[in-house]
């Protein structure tokens, strides 16, 4: 089974996260690979899987520094849906390039099916940003109005 034709931009999209030296093939071919580690593993559909993930881990809040007179604030403010993706995609590849003694494919199906059961590295940098985002809450009108 080959997941070259994909009808998802977010799968492509994360493509271009795991592309390095702009060797798209390659990326291609490794997340081809993770998805056949996914299938082993779970027996699911990976692209299911692999959405739920990316949508666990995305999220809604994050702290962007604000300099108000001389002082800098973390002010909390609400996240995109273009940088939540990014850094979901970002956190997701961080923890998977983390870990040694294993190739790529291997440890980025883990992180996935980590990241879909809520469990973690990605899910823990999402709640360290809610953590700051809560714990800055006061500084909130600061933010900027759109």
């Amino acid at each position: 089974m080959s997941y070259i034709y994909w009808n998802n931009d977010l799968i492509d999209k994360f493509v271009n996260y795991i592309m390095l030296d702009w060797k798209k093939s390659l990326a291609i071919s490794l997340l081809n690979e993770t998805f056949k580690e996914i299938k082993a593993k779970w027996q699911k559909y990976p692209e299911q899987v692999f959405l739920k993930a990316i949508e666990n881990v995305m999220p809604k809040i994050e702290v962007r520094p604000k300099r108000v007179w001389g002082s800098i604030y973390q002010v909390p403010q609400e996240v995109n849906s273009k940088r939540q993706l990014f850094l979901a995609s970002k956190w997701i590849l961080e923890s998977a390039r983390s870990k040694k003694g294993v190739s790529f494919p291997v440890a980025l199906s883990a992180e996935i099916i980590d990241a879909a059961n809520e469990t973690w590295n990605a899910i823990k940098k999402k709640l360290d940003v809610y953590k700051m985002a809560e714990a800055n809450k006061a500084f909130a009108r600061f933010a900027t109005k759109k």
